[in-house]
């Protein structure tokens, strides 16, 4: 592995301090959270205690970066009518503005996460992404991006033809208007069907990459989390390995530059540590904070999602206060607004920027299927 001499903050500049709002593009679902002791009984009952939790790999950046400073927090998703209410409640409680678009015939993700409270809580998903698999180019407009400081997409996005040509649409836009772009992979089950090169050549464009070990092991093919954090960056410029127990790698031009070390915490559910990383991460980056201490902050945040059940923050009445002296961000203007497609209707974005004098958005009589 090479590693910069002397690294041990990653704390280059990445630039201008760049002020306004974050955008997030991913996935709404709903979490069935089920928290069991030991492996499953085949054939009979397993006892566990039961949650339905609103989740989504997006929507818990977002809410995470939120809670962790961000003034402007801006999430574009597609639900189905059965979940759109909720979901918007529980995003604004948050602190995050949603622009929902409702699908007319696919119904709300849902994903059943089993936690097995004996072994370090580690979970297993059961995945039906559901609408948010039908998130594509007609759910976006240029205008998303107005007052926009940094666009973070959802790895999730990569795993359907619509997602994909929406990724590039986005990264396209977001680079002619100089924003810059991160991704997180999401999730090491479903990229080997994707594939390493197909992968690579989609997050050309992207300024800052987030896998898991597992996740850049898998893109690399190389077994050791640091030598696939620097071969990454090969490709994408920065890049924020996430270690779990180990903390986070940060790499750069083929080499670690810096080292981060995690944060003790007791863990009773790591779903969403991950997503916690990432939005504390984001919302320290728009505060100005060079890659190394906003990744001490994501550390600070995945320590303490693993202590709670679900992959969300408490409310933002609790909003977190970063440990590092980072000045406040200044929250964009304007409108989060995004073109339905036909037949579609959008949940309202509300907030200070919601505009008045909008037009209503289109909506379908027919009956959400």
């Amino acid at each position: 592995m090479r590693e910069a001499p002397g690294a041990d903050a990653g704390e280059r500049a990445e630039g201008p301090a760049r002020r306004g709002a974050l955008l997030v593009v991913g996935d709404v679902v709903t979490d069935v959270v089920a928290r069991h002791r030991g492996p499953l009984a085949s054939g009979t009952d397993t006892a566990a205690v039961i949650r339905t939790l609103p989740g989504g790999a997006g929507a818990n950046v977002a809410c995470w970066a939120a809670h962790w400073g961000c003034a402007d927090v801006r999430l574009l998703g597609r639900v189905g009518a059965d979940g759109v209410a909720w979901h918007e409640r529980e995003l604004i409680g948050c602190g995050v503005r949603p622009r929902l678009v409702v699908d007319p015939e696919a119904s709300t993700g849902t994903v059943i996460c089993l936690v097995d409270t004996g072994s370090a809580a580690e979970r297993t998903f059961l995945t039906d992404s559901g609408a948010s698999l039908r998130l594509g180019p007609g759910d976006w407009s240029d205008s998303l991006l107005d007052g926009v400081g940094r666009l973070h997409l959802s790895g999730y996005l990569l795993f359907s033809a619509s997602g994909r040509a929406l990724v590039r649409t986005a990264v396209t836009s977001a680079r002619a208007r100089g924003v810059p772009v991160s991704l997180d992979p999401a999730s090491a089950g479903f990229l080997p069907e994707l594939g390493a090169d197909r992968f690579l050549a989609l997050v050309r464009g992207v300024d800052v990459l987030l896998p898991s070990r597992d996740e850049a092991c898998l893109l690399t093919g190389l077994p050791d989390g640091a030598d696939a954090a620097a071969a990454l960056s090969r490709h994408v410029p920065l890049v924020v390995a996430k270690q779990g127990a180990d903390g986070a790698l940060v790499a750069r031009d083929g080499a670690v530059t810096g080292r981060v070390p995690a944060v003790a915490a007791t863990p009773r559910d790591t779903t969403g540590a991950g997503d916690a990383f990432t939005g504390a991460f984001l919302a320290a980056l728009l505060a100005g904070a060079g890659p190394g201490v906003a990744a001490a902050e994501g550390c600070r945040a995945g320590a303490r999602a693993v202590e709670r059940v679900g992959g969300r923050p408490s409310a933002a009445a609790d909003a977190e206060v970063p440990a590092a002296d980072l000045s406040t961000p200044t929250g964009g203007s304007g409108a989060t607004t995004a073109r339905p497609r036909p037949g579609d209707r959008t949940a309202p974005v509300t907030g200070p920027a919601a505009g008045a004098g909008r037009p209503a958005p289109r909506t379908d009589p027919r009956p959400a299927g």
